[in-house]
């Protein structure tokens, strides 16, 4: 695990690299692969997870929560209906945590929860915002085409600067209050110095799909796979999968027939990050309750 950033930074500059000789139709199709494959997955194992973050004494509580994770699956989908924009500001700041928890649960070691969340929220929130200020458009239409409200360009860039003030105070708070704080925190500036060269220099599904792959999905396996069986390995690896192949093949059923319904690429775009908004919320949640157990 220590060795992995060093695999992600290399990945992440080979699709900078690849990225100036593919054209934007082949970025969109190998970034959607990318996400379908390993980031729908990442999420699909969710339910061995509850198994191992819960102790049931009878089978029908675990059937209980699997109807909950269900529900609110749905209740998400139908928020995105109904109110579109309450339900993407909620995926925009659930999203965001779940980023920054992913990148410092294991780095900032501390009492003060609230604090904590915060930072990671912050954290989460500037990486999302480094995508929407570079690129801008693109972003404005999606939004537009998920809520209807045409987002004036120059808020994602404010928000971004507010998010960067509030990340400096609070990293200045830990720097005096966590000894070994410094150390993580130079990283973690080198990483969103990466992070915002694949985003300025890539289109929106390929940065996108970069990070998400290389600095959330593939890590966020490697914990999950750690906490339900012990060690990373080839032969973990394939029972994780075995276990959320079922949910995964449904995930992708969905998307599949989102695409063949909705075969517009703006329409399909905002109904593909709705539908991946639906599934996040739940999975945040088990996330959450796992690194908690942790």
């Amino acid at each position: 695990m220590p060795k992995y950033p060093k695999f992600a930074i290399i990945a992440s500059f080979i699709g900078l690299w690849l990225n100036s000789f593919l054209s934007i139709d082949f970025q969109l199709f190998v970034g959607f692969i990318l996400i379908l494959s390993f980031g729908i997955l990442h999420g699909a194992n969710d339910l061995a997870l509850i198994k191992n973050v819960n102790t049931y004494n009878k089978v029908e509580k675990f059937y209980k929560i699997v109807l909950y994770y269900i529900f609110i699956v749905i209740i998400g989908a139908f928020l995105f209906y109904i109110i579109p924009w309450l339900a993407l500001t909620l995926f925009i700041l659930i999203s965001g945590y779940h980023f920054g928890e992913q990148q410092w649960n294991k780095l900032l070691k501390t009492d003060m929860k609230i604090v904590k969340f915060l930072y990671e929220l912050v954290y989460g929130l500037i990486i999302l915002f480094m995508i929407f200020t570079f690129q801008a458009e693109e972003v404005q239409n999606i939004i537009m085409a998920i809520t209807t409200i045409e987002v004036p360009i120059f808020i994602f860039l404010l928000i971004l600067k507010i998010m960067l003030i509030l990340f400096i105070l609070l990293s200045v708070f830990f720097y005096f209050r966590i000894k070994r704080f410094k150390n993580y925190f130079l990283k973690e500036l080198f990483y969103l110095l990466v992070f915002s060269i694949i985003f300025k220099a890539s289109s929106l599904i390929w940065g996108f799909a970069l990070y998400f792959i290389f600095w959330h999905s593939i890590p966020s396996m490697m914990d999950q796979i750690t906490f339900l069986f012990g060690k990373v390995n080839f032969n973990n690896f394939k029972l994780y999968f075995r276990s959320a192949f079922v949910y995964w093949i449904v995930s992708l059923i969905g998307i599949g027939l989102l695409y063949f319904i909705f075969k517009d690429q703006k329409i399909f775009n905002a109904l593909f990050f709705s539908f991946l908004a639906s599934i996040t919320f739940p999975h945040v949640v088990v996330i959450v309750k796992m690194f908690g157990k942790k």
